[in-house]
């Protein structure tokens, strides 16, 4: 008699699907009718899988809802988002690290940002970052090299799925190892020429953090910032926190806050409310979405 249990992907290779449940990890194919419906199976789906007796392989049979996916990197089911930026090399985006930002609140995900390479000093820079974003969401600063700030981290992520997010180079893949030392992941250093990272992990994968209960952590491809802003006008205002506290009290019902006359967005800017690179970094993304 076949075993019907419930587990987790927590890798998907050439077709196959290594599925979590327990402490065993069972490898997988999909039922066909999945293919028939255009439905593939994500790294980090909950599914239903039916062990075969005298069979290598079990087979999935049912995906169970998922409370998110993505499609660059295809995961789905994350609960929070570890935003990594460096203070240098690479120097941060501002507007990119937002962009980020903007994809991890319409996913209705929690929200952590790190802020990676305090060893190299960049003293102004860090000011700066926990200037502008320390008031919106849990900010960490992490020294990869002698483990500072990681216990602060574990606490924020403690009991929850979570995904690495940044830009390439930050050093997402040093602080999973830090977490998940059986990771192993590759780390690819700075490319000298273009002063950015190099992409070194090549298929995403959920570990297991060890002596943290309930925790799993994404190691993924990387998202790519081209792929991330999926926003409308109306949308935006309320993907930015600290935007959407002053856009009650506008003039007009419609308004969008760039150049509209009442509004209370830009008076709250204009008082020093809300700081204006973030606000620049909205106007950016709303031209880009109207254009």
């Amino acid at each position: 008699m076949n075993n019907v249990l419930k587990g987790k992907i927590i890798k998907g290779i050439a077709g196959f699907y290594y599925v979590k449940s327990g402490e065993k990890v069972y490898r997988c194919k999909a039922r066909g009718i999945f293919k028939e419906r255009g439905i593939k199976p994500a790294v980090g789906d909950n599914v239903i899988v039916e062990v075969i007796e005298g069979n290598d392989d079990s087979l999935i049979t049912e995906i169970l809802p998922r409370r998110n996916s993505f499609i660059r990197p295809f995961i789905a089911n994350v609960d929070c988002f570890v935003v990594v930026t460096a203070v240098a090399r690479p120097a941060p985006v501002l507007q990119t690290l937002d962009r980020f930002l903007v994809m991890a609140e319409k996913a209705n995900t929690d929200i952590v940002i790190c802020i990676n390479k305090c060893d190299l000093g960049a003293e102004k820079s860090k000011a700066e970052l926990l200037e502008i974003y320390s008031p919106i969401y849990p900010v960490v600063c992490l020294d990869s090299k002698a483990g500072l700030g990681f216990e602060e981290l574990k606490a924020l992520i403690v009991g929850k799925t979570s995904a690495l997010a940044g830009a390439s180079g930050v050093g997402k893949s040093t602080i999973l190892n830090r977490l998940i030392p059986e990771a192993a992941m590759e780390t690819g250093g700075i490319s000298e020429k273009s002063k950015r990272g190099r992409h070194t992990t090549r298929h995403s994968e959920l570990f297991a953090a060890e002596g943290m209960p309930d925790t799993m952590i994404f190691d993924t491809p990387g998202f790519t910032s081209f792929d991330i802003l999926d926003a409308d006008e109306e949308e935006l205002q309320y993907l930015y926190p600290d935007i959407a506290k002053y856009t009650g009290d506008c003039r007009y019902d419609n308004c969008r806050h760039i150049a509209e006359p009442g509004c209370s967005v830009k008076e709250a800017l204009e008082k020093g409310l809300i700081h204006p690179k973030r606000y620049t970094s909205y106007r950016t993304q709303m031209e880009e979405i109207r254009k």
